[in-house]
């Protein structure tokens, strides 16, 4: 493996593994009250267009990393978009 490919993979292993963290305490919790929903979606969309750059580039470094980070990226919206339609039932019920 060439070293810019060892630096690609490792450099794809950690912004990958960043998200891990955050998905298992919104898993634990069952919430996710204090994330931004703008913030994750504005992230999610640029990561799917890096795995769409991957794929025209035909690097599967970054088709790998990206298409991981946008699963657990997904997991994480499940949580905060769960969350807030919870919220916004509970509050139409007490009114």
């Amino acid at each position: 493996m060439e070293y810019d490919a060892i630096i690609g993979v490792g450099a794809a292993t950690l912004t990958t593994l960043s998200n891990w963290p955050q998905l298992k305490k919104c898993w634990q919790t069952g919430k996710a009250e204090d994330l931004s929903l703008r913030a994750f979606v504005i992230l999610a969309v640029g990561v799917a267009l890096w795995l769409v750059y991957g794929a025209l580039k035909s690097d599967w470094i970054i088709m790998a990393a990206n298409a991981v980070s946008l699963a657990l990226l997904c997991g994480i919206l499940f949580f905060k978009i769960r969350g807030t339609t919870k919220r916004s039932a509970e509050d139409g019920a007490v009114s």
